[in-house]
């Protein structure tokens, strides 16, 4: 497997995305071209000692690559984001 920081570039934090923290509980990453989801998956359980539920992926029309990681109701995405020091 490829390490954790080679496919979870940074987390966003655009208006949108923290809505997205607050209604549904997901985190927002920009991520790898060539990753998977269950790479992605790993690389939050190792970085952030989180399991992940799902993972949703997204590329966009400028050729990024964007993952939805949704994070279980003990673990409020807003509580991760805060202890990266973005909020």
């Amino acid at each position: 497997m490829k390490q954790a920081n080679s496919i979870l570039y940074y987390p966003l934090t655009t208006e949108k995305a923290v809505r997205v923290m607050e209604r549904e509980n997901k985190l927002l990453f920009r991520v790898a071209l060539t990753a998977t989801r269950n790479e992605v998956k790993a690389a939050v359980a190792s970085l952030f000692g989180v399991q992940a539920i799902k993972v949703t992926t997204l590329v966009t029309s400028a050729g990024q690559k964007r993952a939805y990681v949704k994070l279980p109701k003990d673990h409020p995405a807003m509580d991760v984001i805060t202890k990266l020091g973005l909020m």
